[in-house]
């Protein structure tokens, strides 16, 4: 929407706001603020603001040079539908400090059709993807529908 601003200025992300929506995600349940701070601290961090309310929030980690990762895309449910995460994830394709990358990559359990539109695919290889999990949060991810 038009009356909608994006800005990765992090002094104007409202981190109580934030931590309340990664907390309530499938993705972070309960995550404790102090962890939140430091994922805002360690990325290059967008806000999506209507007025002085924050209805948005996404981040990149990346090397700026062949890697990154796109995560906790969130936008408040008053505003969803109306196209501001896309728009987030197009902000942060279309930026000349995100070009040339040879991979972005992200995790999601519903939006993959969002995805889709903006370039993202299955694993091309996924046999070559490994992971190593926290204690417990791979009881969280096998417990999850």
């Amino acid at each position: 929407m038009s009356d909608t601003i994006y800005s990765d200025d992090k002094n104007l992300l409202d981190v109580d706001r934030i931590h309340g929506w990664l907390a309530s995600s499938y993705w972070s349940p309960g995550i404790e603020r102090s962890l939140v701070e430091r994922a805002i601290a360690g990325s290059h961090c967008l806000g999506a603001y209507r007025g002085a309310d924050q209805v948005g929030f996404a981040r990149m980690i990346t090397d700026h040079a062949t890697f990154a990762w796109l995560a906790d895309v969130w936008v408040d449910e008053a505003a969803r539908g109306q196209g501001i995460g896309r728009t987030m994830v197009r902000w942060f394709l279309d930026d000349t400090r995100f070009q040339g990358l040879r991979r972005i990559g992200l995790v999601t359990r519903d939006a993959h059709g969002v995805y889709a539109t903006e370039g993202f695919t299955p694993l091309l290889r996924p046999d070559r993807y490994m992971e190593r999990l926290a204690p417990g949060f791979d009881a969280l991810l096998r417990a999850e529908p």
